[in-house]
């Protein structure tokens, strides 16, 4: 780590940047800047009756950077002023060139009259104005040349869903900074070299946070002005709890930190000894925590932090970094891994909940094509119902994995009785077909549950009880749909709220349909691995919760310490309440005394 500056140079000063901690925990290391490095940009010709399609492909990457760049600039309004007020003007450039310009009607052109794709009609179209620019030998017109690389290079990279640079080869202990972070690229960092990162934009509980909880690397979203005075290889310290990023720390700072670090591992070995106890409260009422899974290699974690099963599986981890689509055999294989690594223990496999913030780029245009609003579009349950052989080849292998241990099947974004029971219909098929060839599989086959994270589905609850197994309520989406708000948006951050009253009796409807229809009820949402939100949620009724390994050991602390009598109490005057900020008072004033 490097805390001093080469001999002759000028110290560079401390800068303190604040943003949403989205990952507890610090980690002090180098700067990588993942914004750098060439896109591969592939070149092919379109028929001719795929002109009006490519168009519109187009359009979709023209829209998002748009979007990316307003969010950046509403981003850039929390700099010093001359800051704010240079970026500001930067990004408006940018916005210009993307708005009825050259470079839009050229590559538009491009498109129709020389039936180029997209990505390559872009690069022809940014080389062709830069090399004009240059022509002229003006140095502003050289650099607005530069300009419509970057803004090229956005385009190229909306177009082909291209992660950030590659994060597999970084140094150990690095310290990963970027304008913004997806899913994918999130999936890509180990642990073991990456000690944390920092981002631009995204919010605390999009998907890509929910990555970083689950690998348990420190950081923070939603940070303006990062990258505008920081270069690689300079230290940086992430705060994941407070939100804080300093550039360039002073000697007297990293020393606060690192004795932050070491507070934060000796209260890890405090928790990590309620391991092998039960998670029972003060009045003998049992409680089952599981593990939520996001990548194969968290398993060890689950196992470590006494996980007593995996109560969320998400199998998206399979579909994201590569061009094609894995087979039944691929995901069979690594269905049954996870199943004989718990051991007996029940695994609950989600189907495929791609779309949204979460992209893979084999369905990329499928899921993607048309839609303005990609949360409320083509995604989880509906593409797999529209794309049959997906869903064929998911069931087929769980049902063959399930012959290694108990395994359960949970269905995303379910809205409709009809859904279930289509799902049904092939999961019934999908066995017969196996039967046919001799192939093993769980006998019987494996119960279906249905996640409750739309608010129809809550308000439905009991219809839907009827013909499920179990419920699984995911409240990461069921506080979006319900409050109206981007969970992955900084901007809207502070609205996320999981205490709204809405939200709280959508929960309870679910809970109660489940307790009626004497099915089974778990929440998998990132309330679960709150301790704030503990009692709250034992007290309405749930007994089963699901979250990041991580998080295990400190729910278990707060559940031990728990009488569930008191937290019922507690919940149904919680409840009896009009005003978020009332409940949240009578929560947290419950969880000082108790």
């Amino acid at each position: 780590m490097r805390t001093e500056p080469p001999g002759g140079e000028k110290p560079k000063s401390e800068r303190v940047l604040h943003g949403l901690g989205i990952s507890a925990g610090v980690a002090i290391g180098p700067a990588f800047i993942s914004d750098d490095g060439e896109i591969a940009v592939p070149e092919y010709r379109i028929p001719a009756d795929g002109v009006e399609r490519e168009l519109q492909r187009f359009a979709a990457a023209l829209e998002a950077a748009l979007k990316q760049l307003r969010k950046l600039k509403g981003k850039s309004a929390a700099l010093p002023d001359s800051a704010a007020e240079e970026m500001g003007y930067l990004l408006d450039a940018h916005i210009a060139m993307l708005t009825n310009s050259r470079l839009v009607r050229g590559v538009e052109r491009r498109i129709a009259e020389e039936r180029v794709n997209a990505e390559r009609a872009v690069q022809i179209e940014i080389g062709a104005i830069g090399d004009s620019f240059a022509a002229m030998g003006d140095a502003y017109l050289a650099a607005r040349g530069e300009d419509i690389r970057v803004v090229g290079a956005r385009l190229i990279r909306n177009l082909t869903k291209t992660p950030y640079a590659a994060l597999q080869h970084v140094a150990e202990g690095t310290i990963i900074l970027a304008e913004e972070l997806t899913p994918a690229d999130t999936a890509l960092m180990d642990p073991r070299r990456i000690a944390g990162f920092a981002a631009v934009l995204g919010g605390p509980e999009g998907h890509t946070a929910i990555m970083a909880r689950a690998l348990g690397l420190p950081a923070v979203l939603g940070v303006a002005g990062l990258l505008a005075q920081v270069e690689g290889g300079d230290t940086v310290i992430v705060d994941g709890t407070s939100g804080a990023v300093v550039i360039n720390p002073k000697r007297e700072t990293v020393a606060r930190y690192e004795a932050q670090q070491e507070t934060l591992e000796r209260e890890e070995r405090q928790i990590a000894r309620l391991r092998r106890l039960p998670a029972v409260t003060r009045d003998a009422v049992e409680i089952t925590l599981q593990a939520n899974l996001e990548l194969p290699r968290e398993l060890e974690q689950a196992l470590a932090a006494g996980a007593e099963g995996l109560g969320l599986v998400r199998t998206e981890f399979l579909f994201m970094n590569r061009e094609d689509l894995p087979d039944e055999e691929e995901q069979f294989e690594a269905y049954r891994g996870l199943v004989r690594g718990m051991g007996g223990r029940p695994v609950t496999i989600r189907t495929l909940d791609i779309g949204g913030d979460k992209l893979a780029a084999p369905l990329a245009e499928t899921v993607g094509a048309g839609s303005a609003n990609p949360a409320l579009g083509l995604r989880a349950i509906r593409l797999s119902l529209r794309e049959r052989p997906l869903l064929d080849a998911q069931l087929g292998a769980i049902l063959r994995a399930g012959a290694d241990g108990p395994v359960r099947i949970l269905l995303p974004m379910i809205s409709s009785l009809g859904e279930i029971r289509k799902v049904r219909e092939a999961l019934a098929q999908v066995v017969r077909r196996l039967k046919r060839r001799g192939v093993r599989i769980a006998e019987p086959p494996p119960p279906l549950g249905v996640m409750i994270e739309i608010p129809g589905a809550a308000l439905a609850a009991d219809a839907l009880a009827a013909e499920s197994d179990f419920f699984a309520i995911g409240t990461n989406d069921l506080v979006q749909y319900t409050l109206a708000i981007d969970r992955g948006d900084e901007q809207v951050a502070h609205l996320y709220n999981p205490l709204h009253p809405a939200v709280l009796r959508l929960i309870q409807f679910a809970v109660e349909a489940a307790l009626r229809a004497r099915i089974g009820v778990s929440l998998c949402g990132e309330m679960a691995g709150d301790p704030r939100f503990t009692a709250l949620l034992l007290g309405l009724g749930i007994r089963d919760l699901s979250m990041a390994p991580g998080k295990i050991g400190r729910v278990k602390q707060r559940v031990r310490a728990l009488d569930i009598v008191a937290a019922g109490r507690r919940a149904r005057a919680i409840m009896d309440q009009l005003d978020d900020a009332r409940i949240a008072s009578l929560l947290d004033d419950f969880n000082a005394l108790a």
